[in-house]
């Protein structure tokens, strides 16, 4: 589409400078054709030519324009597929460049509606009507098109060595941008803490560095873009000057024709027209080819070998044997040796950040250890079917999925929920004075994340859903958070009882009534 856009265009161009040529050669040489009857047929062309003109720019960028957002929407669903794809990215690594991710997928490929609006086309354009011009530059005056043909490589020449300056320049703000969105993200997400404690003015004076700093950078990479354009401008201006001394000269001399000199002199800018286009759009279009680079990088990288086959069946025996995962800060956990039989609710407990959280994803399947192995039932769990193994494996993370719609909605998210089951757990977790306490009972609607309950009552929502299910093997990750310790205690109870009744239970608290005889677990220590 773009090439025939490009073809109407040269032909719209050439006709124009026909009838430019002409118009302007029988004024200056025959008198009697001075009026708007005799140019009527040049003129005619001329209006046509730059009718045509206008409406191959506003088709091509239309067109471009729309295909451009279609293929960055495409690249943006494509590398979201893959950054929550576990076996391309763990959830370590999507913890460790969720906040330069973030920067890519938004602000990054947006700036690439520039390379593919404007960059693109002005390329095409320079492969279909570059040449063609030339050729008929040629046939009307060899000397010039030998001008053009001679001068022309030193324009891509000159953006070669800009580009390679800017490119370093566009990746180190691309990375200033990267941090200062994780570091904005940090501050609002503890704004409500800094709020709490009368301290939300403090991080104003940070915010205020980190604006600056990247407005250093921005304006480092914009001021060697503007330069770069005005050194392509001055560039092809010399260049459209050759060849207006060298026309000029023959026509003194009258070594070639008015028609001539003024055809090839119209038509000699439009033979370097579309190189400075792509000029001014390859600077405006830097920070989405960046931002693209590291998205297809992303595409390309292998995906981990294909997810087993194995079936186990219930109960669950899960055997840790040395287990240690690489983290951002170093190895979260190592060394880690355990084992959680059927009938027990085991307790994993250690600081912050020692790798928790880390070793019930390494059970899931989510999360690939870097030494060790997980074993379930004596199959490696990269061994297992992931749908099969899955279906029997109930998980309440730190934050549990809500969606909008009712109470009745979010519990069955995951499936029906055996009714009998559901009204046994929800005194137990204390759901029951949850239910009672909301406007329509379980009809009752919410928002996205939860928004209309509080905290605990999310995280009794969650539990019910958890401990209500047939799974054999049980996961919770901090479930009494946000609860106090009388409902604390009625959970625990809860959690032991369906350990009681023949499911394997993991337990992630830091809270001491659940720490009877823990698995320790910290970033460089063995647990039991």
């Amino acid at each position: 589409m773009l090439a025939g856009f490009a073809v109407v265009d040269v032909v719209a161009v050439i006709a124009g400078a026909i009838g430019v040529a002409g118009l302007l050669s029988d004024l200056v040489t025959d008198p009697a054709s001075r009026t708007f009857g005799a140019q009527s047929v040049h003129l005619a062309v001329i209006v046509a030519a730059f009718a045509t003109r206008a409406a191959m720019t506003f088709l091509r960028n239309r067109y471009a324009h729309r295909a451009a957002l279609a293929t960055i929407a495409e690249l943006r669903s494509a590398a979201v597929d893959a950054l929550t794809d576990p076996r391309r990215t763990s959830p370590h690594e999507l913890v460790t460049g969720r906040e330069r991710a973030s920067t890519v997928l938004l602000r990054g490929l947006d700036a690439l509606v520039d390379y593919l609006a404007d960059y693109v086309p002005a390329l095409v354009s320079t492969i279909v009507i570059t040449p063609l011009v030339i050729v008929v530059v040629g046939w009307t005056d060899w000397p010039s098109a030998v001008i053009i043909i001679v001068t022309i490589p030193l324009i891509p020449l000159f953006m070669a060595l800009i580009g390679m300056l800017t490119r370093d320049r566009t990746r180190r703000k691309l990375d200033a941008m990267s941090r200062q969105s994780s570091q904005l993200l940090d501050l609002i997400t503890g704004l409500p803490t800094l709020k709490a404690l009368g301290r939300a003015h403090g991080p104003a004076a940070r915010v205020d560095e980190l604006g600056a700093r990247l407005s250093r950078t921005t304006m480092s990479s914009l001021r060697i873009a503007f330069l770069s354009g005005a050194v392509l401008e001055l560039l092809s201006t010399l260049c459209v000057a050759l060849v207006a001394v060298g026309i000029g000269l023959r026509l003194v001399f009258g070594d070639m024709s008015l028609y001539a000199g003024v055809l090839a002199l119209v038509l000699a800018p439009e033979a370097y027209l579309p190189l400075r286009r792509i000029g001014a759009a390859f600077h405006a279009a830097e920070d989405g080819m960046e931002a693209s680079r590291e998205v297809l990088a992303l595409l390309d990288a292998p995906a981990a070998a294909p997810s087993g086959s194995t079936a186990v069946s219930a109960p669950f025996t899960v055997r840790v044997d040395d287990l240690g995962v690489r983290g951002r800060d170093g190895w979260t956990p190592r060394h880690l040796t355990c084992e959680f039989t059927p009938g027990r609710a085991t307790v994993l407990s250690g600081p912050n950040g020692a790798g928790k959280s880390t070793v019930v994803a390494a059970v899931l399947g989510l999360e690939r250890p870097d030494e060790g192995r997980v074993r379930i039932n004596g199959v490696d769990v990269a061994d297992l079917h992931p749908d099969r193994f899955h279906e029997q494996v109930a998980w309440l993370p730190q934050h549990p999925v809500l969606v909008p719609g009712t109470v009745a909605d979010n519990l069955s998210l995951f499936g029906d929920l055996d009714p009998d089951l559901v009204a046994r757990v929800s005194p137990e977790v204390a759901f029951d004075d949850v239910l009672a306490d909301l406007p329509d009972g379980p009809r009752t609607l919410i928002g996205p994340g939860g928004t209309g309950l509080s905290a605990g009552q999310r995280q009794r929502l969650a539990l019910v859903r958890t401990l209500a299910s047939r799974a054999s093997l049980v996961l919770l990750d901090e479930p009494t958070a946000h609860l106090d310790d009388e409902t604390a205690r009625r959970v625990l109870d809860a959690v032991h009882r369906r350990a009681a009744d023949g499911a394997t239970v993991i337990l992630v608290s830091h809270r001491a009534e659940t720490l009877d005889d823990p698995v320790l677990v910290t970033g460089e220590a063995v647990g039991r």
